[in-house]
Protein backbone atom coordinates (compact mmCIF):
# COMPACT_ATOMS: atom_id res chain seq x y z
CA UNK A 1 0.00 0.00 0.00
CA UNK A 2 1.78 3.56 -1.02
CA UNK A 3 0.26 6.44 1.69
CA UNK A 4 1.60 9.34 -0.58
CA UNK A 5 -0.81 12.33 -1.85
CA UNK A 6 0.35 11.36 -5.35
CA UNK A 7 -1.06 7.63 -5.17
CA UNK A 8 -4.41 9.23 -4.59
CA UNK A 9 -3.88 11.13 -7.69
CA UNK A 10 -3.63 8.45 -10.17
CA UNK A 11 -3.90 8.12 -13.37
CA UNK A 12 -2.28 11.48 -14.61
CA UNK A 13 -4.95 12.93 -16.16
CA UNK A 14 -6.88 15.83 -17.21
CA UNK A 15 -9.56 15.40 -13.95
CA UNK A 16 -6.89 14.51 -11.21
CA UNK A 17 -4.31 17.48 -12.68
CA UNK A 18 -7.54 20.22 -11.89
CA UNK A 19 -7.76 18.17 -8.85
CA UNK A 20 -4.50 18.82 -7.64
CA UNK A 21 -4.06 22.54 -8.69
CA UNK A 22 -7.31 22.43 -5.85
CA UNK A 23 -6.24 20.47 -3.09
CA UNK A 24 -2.63 20.68 -3.35
CA UNK A 25 -1.80 23.02 -5.95
CA UNK A 26 2.09 22.77 -6.27
CA UNK A 27 2.50 26.37 -6.93
CA UNK A 28 1.30 27.26 -3.44
CA UNK A 29 3.56 29.62 -1.76
CA UNK A 30 2.56 29.06 2.25
CA UNK A 31 1.92 33.09 3.90
CA UNK A 32 4.24 34.98 6.04
CA UNK A 33 2.81 34.54 9.40
CA UNK A 34 2.47 37.60 11.52
CA UNK A 35 0.91 37.85 15.13
CA UNK A 36 -0.56 35.21 17.01
CA UNK A 37 -3.51 33.81 15.59
CA UNK A 38 -7.12 33.38 17.15
CA UNK A 39 -6.90 29.65 15.90
CA UNK A 40 -4.43 27.29 13.99
CA UNK A 41 -6.14 24.21 12.51
CA UNK A 42 -4.03 21.42 11.57
CA UNK A 43 -5.86 19.17 9.11
CA UNK A 44 -8.27 20.26 6.01
CA UNK A 45 -10.72 17.52 6.30
CA UNK A 46 -14.70 18.48 6.48
CA UNK A 47 -13.79 18.87 10.46
CA UNK A 48 -10.79 21.65 9.51
CA UNK A 49 -12.87 22.88 6.62
CA UNK A 50 -15.88 23.76 8.47
CA UNK A 51 -13.44 25.01 11.51
CA UNK A 52 -11.62 27.53 9.67
CA UNK A 53 -14.33 28.79 7.37
CA UNK A 54 -16.60 29.49 9.96
CA UNK A 55 -13.79 30.90 12.32
CA UNK A 56 -12.45 33.55 9.65
CA UNK A 57 -15.81 34.27 9.21
CA UNK A 58 -17.03 35.66 12.80
CA UNK A 59 -13.60 37.67 12.50
CA UNK A 60 -11.17 35.34 13.52
CA UNK A 61 -7.66 35.20 12.42
CA UNK A 62 -7.54 31.48 11.28
CA UNK A 63 -4.33 29.40 10.03
CA UNK A 64 -5.24 26.28 8.33
CA UNK A 65 -2.39 23.34 7.76
CA UNK A 66 -2.51 20.73 5.15
CA UNK A 67 -0.01 17.62 4.63
CA UNK A 68 -1.83 15.97 1.91
CA UNK A 69 -5.11 16.76 -0.23
CA UNK A 70 -7.27 19.72 0.87
CA UNK A 71 -10.71 18.05 1.28
CA UNK A 72 -9.53 15.09 3.28
CA UNK A 73 -11.05 11.28 2.50
CA UNK A 74 -14.38 12.36 1.86
CA UNK A 75 -13.48 14.55 -1.37
CA UNK A 76 -10.26 12.58 -2.47
CA UNK A 77 -10.88 8.95 -1.29
CA UNK A 78 -14.27 8.47 0.34
CA UNK A 79 -17.85 9.65 0.48
CA UNK A 80 -16.99 11.84 -3.13
CA UNK A 81 -15.72 9.24 -5.47
CA UNK A 82 -17.63 5.94 -3.73
CA UNK A 83 -21.09 7.60 -4.70
CA UNK A 84 -19.79 8.35 -7.61
CA UNK A 85 -18.93 4.97 -8.37
CA UNK A 86 -21.69 2.88 -6.85
CA UNK A 87 -23.89 5.48 -8.98
CA UNK A 88 -22.58 4.30 -11.65
CA UNK A 89 -23.01 -0.02 -10.60
CA UNK A 90 -26.38 1.25 -9.89
CA UNK A 91 -26.93 2.06 -13.88
CA UNK A 92 -25.55 -0.85 -14.81
CA UNK A 93 -27.59 -3.12 -12.61
CA UNK A 94 -30.56 -0.98 -14.00
CA UNK A 95 -29.66 -1.48 -17.47
CA UNK A 96 -28.96 -5.29 -16.23
CA UNK A 97 -32.67 -5.96 -14.81
CA UNK A 98 -34.17 -3.60 -17.49
CA UNK A 99 -36.79 -6.56 -18.93
CA UNK A 100 -38.64 -6.37 -15.70
CA UNK A 101 -39.09 -2.84 -17.21
CA UNK A 102 -40.06 -3.92 -20.33
CA UNK A 103 -36.50 -3.23 -22.07
CA UNK A 104 -35.21 -5.62 -24.26
CA UNK A 105 -31.90 -5.65 -26.34
CA UNK A 106 -29.75 -5.25 -23.52
CA UNK A 107 -28.30 -8.51 -23.00
CA UNK A 108 -25.27 -7.52 -25.87
CA UNK A 109 -24.25 -4.30 -23.60
CA UNK A 110 -21.08 -4.46 -22.94
CA UNK A 111 -19.92 -2.57 -19.30
CA UNK A 112 -16.72 -0.09 -19.99
CA UNK A 113 -15.36 0.31 -16.05
CA UNK A 114 -12.99 2.85 -17.49
CA UNK A 115 -15.30 5.08 -19.12
CA UNK A 116 -17.15 4.84 -15.02
CA UNK A 117 -13.97 5.47 -13.44
CA UNK A 118 -13.16 8.62 -15.63
CA UNK A 119 -16.82 10.16 -14.75
CA UNK A 120 -15.80 9.94 -11.15
CA UNK A 121 -12.98 11.39 -11.67
CA UNK A 122 -13.96 14.01 -13.60
CA UNK A 123 -17.17 14.71 -11.63
CA UNK A 124 -14.80 14.67 -7.93
CA UNK A 125 -12.68 17.25 -10.10
CA UNK A 126 -15.88 19.59 -10.38
CA UNK A 127 -16.56 19.96 -7.04
CA UNK A 128 -13.49 20.27 -5.78
CA UNK A 129 -12.76 24.11 -6.04
CA UNK A 130 -15.28 24.50 -3.09
CA UNK A 131 -12.79 22.79 -0.74
CA UNK A 132 -9.40 24.58 -2.46
CA UNK A 133 -6.28 26.26 -1.27
CA UNK A 134 -7.75 29.47 -3.40
CA UNK A 135 -10.94 29.35 -1.99
CA UNK A 136 -9.99 29.23 1.65
CA UNK A 137 -7.34 32.30 1.04
CA UNK A 138 -10.51 33.86 -0.69
CA UNK A 139 -12.68 33.41 2.88
CA UNK A 140 -9.43 35.38 4.75
CA UNK A 141 -8.04 31.99 6.24
CA UNK A 142 -4.35 31.63 5.97
CA UNK A 143 -3.59 28.26 3.72
CA UNK A 144 0.05 26.30 4.88
CA UNK A 145 0.67 22.98 2.64
CA UNK A 146 2.36 21.20 4.86
CA UNK A 147 3.13 19.55 7.88
CA UNK A 148 2.22 20.61 11.22
CA UNK A 149 3.38 19.85 14.41
CA UNK A 150 3.43 21.72 18.10
CA UNK A 151 6.73 22.81 19.02
CA UNK A 152 5.43 24.61 22.69
CA UNK A 153 2.79 25.48 24.32
CA UNK A 154 1.41 28.14 21.91
CA UNK A 155 3.21 27.14 18.78
CA UNK A 156 2.99 24.86 15.64
CA UNK A 157 5.51 24.58 13.12
CA UNK A 158 4.57 24.03 9.45
CA UNK A 159 7.10 22.46 7.23
CA UNK A 160 6.76 22.34 3.63
CA UNK A 161 8.59 22.68 0.48
CA UNK A 162 9.43 25.98 0.62
CA UNK A 163 11.02 25.78 4.18
CA UNK A 164 8.98 26.03 7.64
CA UNK A 165 7.10 28.74 9.27
CA UNK A 166 6.47 28.79 12.71
CA UNK A 167 2.55 29.85 14.18
CA UNK A 168 1.40 31.34 17.32
CA UNK A 169 -1.98 30.52 18.64
CA UNK A 170 -4.23 31.00 21.26
CA UNK A 171 -6.10 28.20 20.41
CA UNK A 172 -5.25 24.98 18.20
CA UNK A 173 -8.24 22.25 16.80
CA UNK A 174 -6.90 18.89 15.78
CA UNK A 175 -8.63 17.80 12.82
CA UNK A 176 -6.51 15.37 11.38
CA UNK A 177 -8.89 12.58 10.27
CA UNK A 178 -8.34 9.04 10.09
CA UNK A 179 -6.81 6.44 7.33
CA UNK A 180 -7.51 2.88 6.71
CA UNK A 181 -6.27 0.50 8.96
CA UNK A 182 -4.46 -2.65 8.17
CA UNK A 183 -5.54 -6.22 9.29
CA UNK A 184 -3.00 -8.62 10.64
CA UNK A 185 -3.18 -10.85 7.95
CA UNK A 186 -0.18 -13.28 7.49
CA UNK A 187 0.68 -12.62 3.48
CA UNK A 188 -1.58 -9.53 3.12
CA UNK A 189 1.23 -7.01 3.11
CA UNK A 190 4.17 -9.40 0.97
CA UNK A 191 1.06 -9.43 -1.95
CA UNK A 192 -0.14 -6.05 -1.32
CA UNK A 193 -3.54 -4.75 -1.31
CA UNK A 194 -5.99 -2.11 -2.30
CA UNK A 195 -7.86 0.45 0.55
CA UNK A 196 -10.37 3.34 0.24
CA UNK A 197 -6.85 5.38 -0.56
CA UNK A 198 -5.88 3.76 -3.15
CA UNK A 199 -8.74 1.61 -5.04
CA UNK A 200 -10.21 5.00 -6.44
CA UNK A 201 -7.25 4.75 -8.89
CA UNK A 202 -7.95 1.58 -10.97
CA UNK A 203 -8.64 2.19 -14.57
CA UNK A 204 -9.47 -1.46 -15.46
CA UNK A 205 -11.61 -3.93 -13.67
CA UNK A 206 -10.17 -6.80 -11.52
CA UNK A 207 -12.19 -9.91 -13.06
CA UNK A 208 -11.36 -11.52 -9.24
CA UNK A 209 -11.48 -9.32 -6.47
CA UNK A 210 -11.03 -10.20 -2.72
CA UNK A 211 -12.80 -7.98 0.15
CA UNK A 212 -11.69 -7.73 3.48
CA UNK A 213 -14.04 -6.87 6.20
CA UNK A 214 -18.13 -6.75 5.29
CA UNK A 215 -18.29 -3.11 7.65
CA UNK A 216 -20.01 0.04 5.40
CA UNK A 217 -17.12 0.10 2.78
CA UNK A 218 -16.77 -3.56 2.32
CA UNK A 219 -20.12 -3.90 1.34
CA UNK A 220 -20.74 -0.57 -0.88
CA UNK A 221 -17.67 -1.75 -2.99
CA UNK A 222 -17.69 -5.36 -2.87
CA UNK A 223 -21.83 -4.93 -4.59
CA UNK A 224 -20.62 -2.14 -6.60
CA UNK A 225 -17.61 -4.37 -8.68
CA UNK A 226 -19.79 -7.48 -8.40
CA UNK A 227 -21.54 -5.33 -10.35
CA UNK A 228 -19.41 -3.88 -12.63
CA UNK A 229 -18.25 -7.72 -13.47
CA UNK A 230 -16.00 -8.69 -11.15
CA UNK A 231 -16.01 -12.35 -9.17
CA UNK A 232 -15.96 -10.81 -5.72
CA UNK A 233 -15.49 -12.61 -2.65
CA UNK A 234 -16.28 -11.17 0.61
CA UNK A 235 -14.09 -12.34 4.10
CA UNK A 236 -15.61 -11.41 7.19
CA UNK A 237 -14.69 -12.62 10.46
CA UNK A 238 -17.94 -12.80 11.75
CA UNK A 239 -21.25 -13.76 11.05
CA UNK A 240 -22.93 -12.26 8.22
CA UNK A 241 -22.49 -9.03 7.12
CA UNK A 242 -22.98 -4.97 8.60
CA UNK A 243 -22.58 -6.55 12.19
CA UNK A 244 -23.75 -3.14 13.81
CA UNK A 245 -27.09 -3.43 12.54
CA UNK A 246 -29.68 -5.26 13.26
CA UNK A 247 -29.79 -8.83 11.90
CA UNK A 248 -32.77 -8.51 9.67
CA UNK A 249 -32.22 -5.43 8.00
CA UNK A 250 -28.51 -6.79 6.96
CA UNK A 251 -30.10 -9.88 5.93
CA UNK A 252 -31.95 -8.05 3.21
CA UNK A 253 -28.73 -6.30 1.77
CA UNK A 254 -26.82 -9.32 2.34
CA UNK A 255 -29.27 -10.93 -0.13
CA UNK A 256 -29.43 -8.42 -2.38
CA UNK A 257 -25.93 -8.66 -2.73
CA UNK A 258 -25.59 -12.59 -2.93
CA UNK A 259 -27.79 -11.97 -6.54
CA UNK A 260 -25.42 -9.34 -7.45
CA UNK A 261 -22.92 -12.08 -7.48
CA UNK A 262 -21.03 -11.47 -3.80
CA UNK A 263 -19.58 -14.56 -2.34
CA UNK A 264 -19.93 -14.11 0.89
CA UNK A 265 -17.45 -16.26 3.57
CA UNK A 266 -18.30 -15.31 7.03
CA UNK A 267 -17.09 -16.25 10.84
CA UNK A 268 -13.85 -16.69 8.78
CA UNK A 269 -10.74 -18.16 9.97
CA UNK A 270 -7.09 -18.32 9.65
CA UNK A 271 -6.84 -16.20 6.41
CA UNK A 272 -3.77 -16.20 4.64
CA UNK A 273 -2.26 -14.57 1.48
CA UNK A 274 0.32 -15.39 -0.67
CA UNK A 275 1.77 -14.13 -4.04
CA UNK A 276 2.13 -16.79 -6.83
CA UNK A 277 2.35 -16.41 -10.44
CA UNK A 278 -1.27 -16.40 -11.07
CA UNK A 279 -2.46 -13.73 -8.39
CA UNK A 280 -2.90 -13.14 -4.62
CA UNK A 281 -4.00 -16.29 -2.93
CA UNK A 282 -6.35 -16.37 -0.75
CA UNK A 283 -7.02 -19.89 1.78
CA UNK A 284 -9.38 -19.33 4.59
CA UNK A 285 -12.12 -21.48 6.69
CA UNK A 286 -15.41 -20.47 6.83
CA UNK A 287 -18.49 -22.40 8.27
CA UNK A 288 -16.71 -25.97 8.54
CA UNK A 289 -15.03 -25.49 4.82
CA UNK A 290 -11.82 -24.77 3.49
CA UNK A 291 -11.48 -22.49 0.80
CA UNK A 292 -8.31 -21.86 -1.55
CA UNK A 293 -9.17 -18.87 -3.99
CA UNK A 294 -7.04 -16.92 -6.41
CA UNK A 295 -8.00 -13.33 -6.96
CA UNK A 296 -5.81 -10.38 -8.82
CA UNK A 297 -6.84 -8.10 -6.61
CA UNK A 298 -7.61 -7.61 -2.46
CA UNK A 299 -9.38 -4.73 -0.91
CA UNK A 300 -9.62 -4.51 2.43
CA UNK A 301 -12.00 -2.03 4.99
CA UNK A 302 -11.80 -3.29 8.00
CA UNK A 303 -11.84 -0.25 9.72
CA UNK A 304 -9.94 3.38 10.08
CA UNK A 305 -6.72 4.50 12.41
CA UNK A 306 -6.41 7.85 13.57
CA UNK A 307 -3.60 10.06 12.28
CA UNK A 308 -1.68 11.03 15.46
CA UNK A 309 1.80 10.24 14.82
CA UNK A 310 4.17 13.57 14.20
CA UNK A 311 1.97 15.99 15.18
CA UNK A 312 4.16 16.55 18.82
CA UNK A 313 0.90 16.45 20.79
CA UNK A 314 3.61 14.61 23.69
CA UNK A 315 4.50 18.28 23.58
CA UNK A 316 1.70 19.78 24.60
CA UNK A 317 0.57 17.44 27.01
CA UNK A 318 -2.06 16.10 24.48
CA UNK A 319 -3.10 12.55 25.57
CA UNK A 320 -4.01 10.00 22.68
CA UNK A 321 -3.94 6.13 21.57
CA UNK A 322 -3.35 4.94 18.21
CA UNK A 323 -6.69 3.14 18.24
CA UNK A 324 -9.27 5.38 19.56
CA UNK A 325 -7.48 8.78 19.10
CA UNK A 326 -6.73 12.22 20.33
CA UNK A 327 -8.49 11.79 23.98
CA UNK A 328 -11.38 14.82 24.07
CA UNK A 329 -14.64 15.32 26.59
CA UNK A 330 -17.91 16.69 25.62
CA UNK A 331 -16.69 19.86 24.83
CA UNK A 332 -14.15 18.60 22.48
CA UNK A 333 -11.21 19.49 24.85
CA UNK A 334 -8.41 17.88 24.77
CA UNK A 335 -6.38 17.22 27.85
CA UNK A 336 -4.64 20.84 27.04
CA UNK A 337 -7.43 23.18 27.58
CA UNK A 338 -6.15 25.50 24.69
CA UNK A 339 -6.12 22.68 22.03
CA UNK A 340 -9.26 21.13 20.47
CA UNK A 341 -10.16 18.20 17.85
CA UNK A 342 -12.95 17.37 15.73
CA UNK A 343 -13.54 15.09 13.18
CA UNK A 344 -12.11 11.07 12.60
CA UNK A 345 -9.36 11.53 14.96
CA UNK A 346 -11.27 11.96 18.02
CA UNK A 347 -14.92 10.68 17.52
CA UNK A 348 -16.26 6.83 17.08
CA UNK A 349 -18.80 8.64 14.59
CA UNK A 350 -16.80 8.92 11.73
CA UNK A 351 -18.72 10.80 9.05
CA UNK A 352 -18.59 13.61 7.48
CA UNK A 353 -21.78 15.11 8.83
CA UNK A 354 -20.52 13.94 12.01
CA UNK A 355 -17.49 16.10 11.57
CA UNK A 356 -18.86 19.28 10.58
CA UNK A 357 -21.42 18.89 13.23
CA UNK A 358 -18.58 18.77 15.74
CA UNK A 359 -16.30 21.45 13.83
CA UNK A 360 -19.15 24.26 15.07
CA UNK A 361 -18.93 22.74 18.67
CA UNK A 362 -14.93 23.47 18.90
CA UNK A 363 -16.22 27.11 17.14
CA UNK A 364 -18.50 27.54 20.32
CA UNK A 365 -16.44 26.23 22.94
CA UNK A 366 -13.03 27.83 21.46
CA UNK A 367 -13.58 31.05 20.62
CA UNK A 368 -16.41 31.86 22.90
CA UNK A 369 -15.62 30.55 26.23
CA UNK A 370 -17.78 31.19 29.18
CA UNK A 371 -15.81 32.70 32.08
CA UNK A 372 -17.54 29.92 34.47
CA UNK A 373 -17.91 27.32 32.09
CA UNK A 374 -21.30 27.82 31.64
CA UNK A 375 -23.33 27.60 28.32
CA UNK A 376 -20.87 25.28 26.53
CA UNK A 377 -21.31 23.11 23.45
CA UNK A 378 -21.81 19.69 24.02
CA UNK A 379 -21.87 16.24 21.78
CA UNK A 380 -24.39 14.95 23.75
CA UNK A 381 -27.01 16.93 22.13
CA UNK A 382 -25.76 16.10 18.83
CA UNK A 383 -28.02 13.29 17.17
CA UNK A 384 -26.04 11.37 14.45
CA UNK A 385 -27.33 9.46 11.61
CA UNK A 386 -25.54 7.24 8.90
CA UNK A 387 -26.03 5.30 6.08
CA UNK A 388 -24.88 2.75 4.26
CA UNK A 389 -25.02 2.97 0.55
CA UNK A 390 -25.30 -0.64 -0.66
CA UNK A 391 -28.80 -1.43 -2.71
CA UNK A 392 -30.96 -1.24 -0.75
CA UNK A 393 -29.92 1.26 1.63
CA UNK A 394 -29.83 0.95 5.31
CA UNK A 395 -30.16 4.18 7.14
CA UNK A 396 -30.02 4.35 11.38
CA UNK A 397 -30.37 6.93 14.23
CA UNK A 398 -30.39 6.60 17.68
CA UNK A 399 -30.35 3.42 20.20
CA UNK A 400 -30.83 -0.08 18.61
CA UNK A 401 -32.98 -2.30 20.55
CA UNK A 402 -30.12 -3.97 21.95
CA UNK A 403 -28.33 -1.50 22.84
CA UNK A 404 -31.65 -0.15 24.68
CA UNK A 405 -31.46 -3.32 26.66
CA UNK A 406 -27.95 -2.97 27.39
CA UNK A 407 -29.28 0.49 29.64
CA UNK A 408 -32.19 -0.85 30.56
CA UNK A 409 -34.19 1.30 28.53
CA UNK A 410 -38.23 -0.25 27.85
CA UNK A 411 -38.91 0.10 23.88
CA UNK A 412 -42.53 -0.40 21.88
CA UNK A 413 -40.95 -0.83 18.77
CA UNK A 414 -42.93 -0.33 15.16
CA UNK A 415 -41.92 -1.60 12.10
CA UNK A 416 -43.29 -1.55 9.00
CA UNK A 417 -42.61 -3.32 5.32
CA UNK A 418 -41.95 -2.23 2.26
CA UNK A 419 -43.80 -4.15 -0.10
CA UNK A 420 -46.92 -2.90 1.95
CA UNK A 421 -46.16 0.41 0.20
CA UNK A 422 -47.74 1.45 -2.93
CA UNK A 423 -44.66 3.54 -4.63
CA UNK A 424 -41.88 0.60 -3.42
CA UNK A 425 -44.26 -1.77 -5.22
CA UNK A 426 -44.03 0.46 -8.37
CA UNK A 427 -40.92 1.30 -8.42
CA UNK A 428 -39.71 -2.12 -7.73
CA UNK A 429 -38.13 -1.41 -4.54
CA UNK A 430 -40.00 -3.63 -2.21
CA UNK A 431 -37.17 -4.99 -0.05
CA UNK A 432 -36.97 -3.15 3.93
CA UNK A 433 -38.78 -2.28 5.87
CA UNK A 434 -38.93 1.22 8.30
CA UNK A 435 -38.65 0.57 12.31
CA UNK A 436 -39.18 2.96 14.98
CA UNK A 437 -38.38 2.77 18.64
CA UNK A 438 -40.37 4.60 21.30
CA UNK A 439 -39.64 5.18 25.49
CA UNK A 440 -42.54 2.36 26.32
CA UNK A 441 -45.88 3.98 26.48
CA UNK A 442 -44.63 7.25 24.69
CA UNK A 443 -44.30 8.48 21.25
CA UNK A 444 -41.00 9.66 22.03
CA UNK A 445 -38.63 8.28 19.35
CA UNK A 446 -35.43 7.04 20.62
CA UNK A 447 -34.37 4.92 17.28
CA UNK A 448 -34.91 4.44 13.79
CA UNK A 449 -33.87 2.07 10.75
CA UNK A 450 -35.16 2.29 7.46
CA UNK A 451 -33.46 -0.57 4.52
CA UNK A 452 -35.04 1.26 1.58
CA UNK A 453 -33.36 2.08 -1.75
CA UNK A 454 -33.15 5.47 -0.81
CA UNK A 455 -33.02 4.96 3.42
CA UNK A 456 -30.20 7.67 3.24
CA UNK A 457 -32.55 10.47 2.59
CA UNK A 458 -35.75 8.96 3.90
CA UNK A 459 -34.11 8.89 8.23
CA UNK A 460 -34.00 12.68 8.19
CA UNK A 461 -37.63 13.29 8.58
CA UNK A 462 -37.01 10.77 11.91
CA UNK A 463 -33.85 12.68 12.42
CA UNK A 464 -35.63 15.79 12.68
CA UNK A 465 -38.46 15.19 14.98
CA UNK A 466 -35.80 13.07 16.88
CA UNK A 467 -33.89 16.53 17.28
CA UNK A 468 -37.02 19.19 17.76
CA UNK A 469 -38.69 16.74 20.67
CA UNK A 470 -41.61 15.60 17.90
CA UNK A 471 -42.92 11.89 18.63
CA UNK A 472 -44.48 9.45 16.79
CA UNK A 473 -48.23 11.49 17.12
CA UNK A 474 -47.00 14.26 15.24
CA UNK A 475 -45.59 12.58 12.30
CA UNK A 476 -49.20 10.41 12.38
CA UNK A 477 -50.49 14.03 12.07
CA UNK A 478 -48.56 15.14 8.87
CA UNK A 479 -49.75 15.14 5.27
CA UNK A 480 -47.30 13.30 3.07
CA UNK A 481 -47.79 13.89 -0.85
CA UNK A 482 -48.95 10.26 -2.16
CA UNK A 483 -47.04 8.34 -3.32
CA UNK A 484 -43.89 7.92 -1.94
CA UNK A 485 -41.31 5.97 -0.21
CA UNK A 486 -41.49 7.85 2.70
CA UNK A 487 -45.54 7.31 3.35
CA UNK A 488 -43.90 4.13 5.22
CA UNK A 489 -42.66 6.40 7.96
CA UNK A 490 -46.29 7.68 8.41
CA UNK A 491 -47.24 4.44 8.08
CA UNK A 492 -45.21 3.49 11.41
CA UNK A 493 -46.59 6.35 13.19
CA UNK A 494 -49.90 5.29 12.23
CA UNK A 495 -49.22 1.84 14.26
CA UNK A 496 -48.40 3.61 16.70
CA UNK A 497 -51.74 5.90 17.22
CA UNK A 498 -53.42 2.59 16.90
CA UNK A 499 -52.33 1.60 20.00
CA UNK A 500 -53.91 4.80 21.52
CA UNK A 501 -56.97 3.19 21.38
CA UNK A 502 -56.92 0.93 24.16
CA UNK A 503 -60.32 -1.55 25.06
CA UNK A 504 -61.12 0.66 27.79
CA UNK A 505 -61.37 3.85 24.91
CA UNK A 506 -63.49 1.81 22.81
CA UNK A 507 -65.78 0.70 25.04
CA UNK A 508 -66.65 4.15 25.70
CA UNK A 509 -66.89 4.67 22.16
CA UNK A 510 -69.14 2.04 21.47
CA UNK A 511 -71.70 3.41 24.10
CA UNK A 512 -71.56 6.89 22.59
CA UNK A 513 -72.46 5.50 19.33
CA UNK A 514 -74.89 3.27 20.66
CA UNK A 515 -76.59 6.34 22.71
CA UNK A 516 -76.32 8.80 19.99
CA UNK A 517 -77.64 6.50 17.00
Amino acid sequence: MIDHSDAMLLPDDEHNRLLASNVHPPDWVNPTPEGRYNLVVIGAGTAGLVTAAIASALGAKVALIEKHLMGGDCLNVGCVPSKGVIAASRAWAAVRDGATFGISGTEGVRPDFGAAMERMRRLRARISPVDSAHRYKSLGVDVFIGEGRFTGPDTVEVTGGAGSRTLRFRKAAICTGARAASPPTPGLKEAGYLTNETVFALTSLAPRLAVIGAGPIGCELAQAFARFGSQVYLVEALHGILPREDRDAADIVRESMQRDGVRLLCCGKDLRIDKTDGGKRLTVDSHGRHYDLTVDEILVGVGRAPNVQGLGLDTVGVAYDTTSGVRVNERLQTTNPKIFAAGDVCSPFQFTHAADAMAQIVIQNALFPHPLGLGYASTGSLIIPWATYTEPEIAHVGLYEAEAKRRGIELDTFTHRLDEVDRAILDGEEEGFARVHVKKGTDKILGATIVAAHAGDLISELTVAMKAGLGLGVISATIDPYPTQAEVIKKVANAWRRTTLTEGRKKVLRRWFAWSR
